[in-house]
């Protein structure tokens, strides 16, 4: 079944108490999920706000990255096993979150780029490392679906044709594939027929405009994407994310410099977007 999240990086990119009034007016105004980011190392503040978010009534989900010294795709043997590292110690943190899904682009590290072409070998290299994951993930009954994002931010995965390559040379049942209408917006020729293909790997998909803002403020083709979803029999989360300058630190460093909403803005009129395209488009 369908099921709409929204992230608390519009917030913050902490998780800690501070998260948890809004969590709770997200249960109140209709949200089935809340994901956050996991990338702080205060451990014990997963499980208390995983515990909160139970309690709201919400159920959870993650996004995280890597940093250059834990890629997946280094011709270091030590950096990539750092990178397997990282991922397994976001797992427990995800699973501390009670979450059931971990996204985004944690096939490669975050805006580290080689200045050439991705090859072969680098897409070999990812898929070794996200299938170890991806059993070490089915053990906490979580599914990993790794992102395309656009080219300004990665260099291994832009499109639904590079991210399929990488995710079924990983062919491992807990490793999926994520679709996000912004990176989609900037680097697919249609919404449409990436949607087509990416469809049997679909694992996770990412409700965000073109400017990051509310969705249904922008130019996102929404009852394209919708119309596909529903063509694909797509069932799963439907997650808004937007940004905001509330975390100045985190805003910064994805190179966020004005607002583009505000955040429960997003949060409501994102709601009612999403519910009136499931309903018209039959996504239940």
């Amino acid at each position: 079944m369908i099921k709409i999240g929204f992230n608390v990086l519009a917030w913050s990119a902490i998780v800690s108490d501070q998260l948890k009034p809004v969590i709770d007016r997200l249960a109140t105004t209709g949200y089935d999920g809340v994901e956050f980011l996991i990338g702080a190392p205060e451990e014990k503040a997963y499980r208390e706000i995983g515990d909160h978010a139970a309690t709201a009534g919400l159920e959870t989900t993650a996004v995280f990255v890597l940093g250059p010294d834990e890629n997946p795709v280094s011709p270091s043997e030590a950096v990539r096993n750092k990178a397997l590292d990282k991922i397994k110690w976001t797992i427990d943190r995800a699973h501390d979150l009670r979450a059931s899904v971990i996204c985004g682009p944690f096939h490669s590290a975050f805006t580290t780029f080689t200045r050439c072409a991705p090859t072969e070998e680098e897409y070999e290299r990812s898929a070794e490392i996200l299938y170890k994951a991806g059993d070490y993930a089915a053990q906490a009954g979580i599914l990993l679906t790794p992102e395309a994002v656009n080219r300004f931010e990665c260099y291994l995965c832009n499109t639904m044709q590079q991210l399929a390559c990488l995710v079924n040379k990983t062919a491992h049942p807990n490793v999926k594939a994520m679709f996000d209408t912004h990176h989609a917006n900037i680097e697919e020729k249609s919404m449409s027929k990436a949607i087509a293909y990416i469809a049997p790997l679909l694992g996770h998909v990412h409700i965000s405009e073109n400017d990051r803002g509310t969705p249904g403020s922008g130019h996102v083709a929404w009852d394209e994407v919708f119309t596909a979803l529903a063509k694909a029999g797509y069932q799963g989360w439907l997650t808004i994310e937007g940004f905001t300058r509330n975390d100045p630190d985190f805003a910064n460093s994805i190179g966020v410099w004005r607002e583009f909403s505000e955040p429960w803005n997003m949060a409501e009129g994102g709601l009612r977007l999403i519910r009136q395209m499931c309903a018209k488009h039959g996504l239940e």
